[in-house]
């Protein structure tokens, strides 16, 4: 009685253990977040400034005009909660810089 005692309690850890390990069942990792892609450029409504970093303070590139074209790059919170996005112009020199959103 005991070998197969043995050899059946051998053959349930043989069998339970694999789901624990990373290549078995059991992923305990948190599924990446899928991230929207912009379909098409966006466009200014009204002038905007063109600042160098996202602070309110921060020396101005240039001032888009209303109905620019841009890419969005990323979108970045403030401490004190303004939203920014970081824009590439769409034109002939392809600036980037920050707008407040």
């Amino acid at each position: 009685m005991g070998p197969v005692l043995r050899w059946s309690w051998l053959l349930g850890v043989a069998l339970i253990a694999p789901a624990a390990l990373p290549a078995g069942g059991a992923d305990w990792r948190q599924p990446q977040p899928r991230r929207r892609l912009a379909s098409g450029p966006l466009h200014t409504s009204t002038d905007q400034p063109l600042h160098l970093s996202p602070l309110e303070v921060a020396p101005r590139l240039r001032t888009l005009k209303a109905g620019s074209s841009l890419r969005l790059l990323r979108r970045w919170s403030a401490a004190d909660g303004q939203d920014w996005l970081h824009v590439q112009t769409l034109s002939g020199d392809q600036r980037r810089g920050w707008l407040r959103a």
